[in-house]
């Protein structure tokens, strides 16, 4: 029979083998593994928080002034209520953008209330038809007419209008509209807008 010491030293190598690490050192236990598991876990959550964070911070600073609106190379940043050619923009515009540089300025919008704005800026007589060719002429009738240079989002979609005009300060005025491919008459609703002028 074994003695107790023999016993004991069973029991005592029994306890060091489920000790032991595959390399005969300190083994890890099981809920201390779960552990650093579950923070491993957290620090890549926190970690990619914090990138996207940094992303979506650098995207709004990479704005001119800090401005949706502004598209990149805008020297002079637009008021929030921007009157464009002479008048304000329609309330309720959306898909706004706009390009300044040395003193000019292009502004695009869509809008329903084209005619409106037309009339404000003084581009269409008050009594005018909006496609009357005293006041205005069609532009090319491609599917897609790019915006003008420097100034970014969406480009017009044809057939398009274009009016020119002198506003009160003197200056020239340009203003493309998209004009409905189905009725000659009317304007696409709602119709992009481009327009183009001096600052004051």
């Amino acid at each position: 029979m074994p003695n107790a010491k023999e016993t004991g030293d069973g029991a005592m190598s029994h306890e060091a083998g489920h000790s032991a690490g595959p390399d005969g050192g300190p083994g890890t236990s099981r809920p201390g593994r779960r552990r650093l598991t579950c923070l491993a876990v957290v620090v890549a959550v926190l970690a990619a928080g914090v990138g996207g964070g940094v992303w979506l911070f650098q995207s709004h600073l990479s704005q001119p002034f800090g401005d949706d609106r502004a598209c990149d190379g805008s020297d002079t940043k637009l008021p929030e209520a921007i009157s464009a050619g002479g008048a304000p923009i329609p309330t309720g515009a959306s898909d706004v953008h706009y390009y300044t540089r040395n003193g000019n300025a292009e502004v695009t919008f869509v809008s329903g209330e084209v005619e409106d704005y037309l009339h404000r800026a003084g581009v269409l007589p008050d009594d005018a038809s909006p496609f009357d060719a005293e006041y205005g002429s069609k532009a090319e009738a491609a599917d897609e007419i790019a915006l003008p240079d420097g100034l970014c989002g969406s480009p017009l979609r044809g057939p398009v209008w274009v009016y020119g005009s002198t506003s009160a300060a003197g200056s020239g005025v340009g203003v493309m509209v998209e004009r409905s491919p189905m009725d000659n008459d009317s304007f696409r609703l709602p119709a992009r807008v481009v327009v183009t002028y001096r600052l004051p």
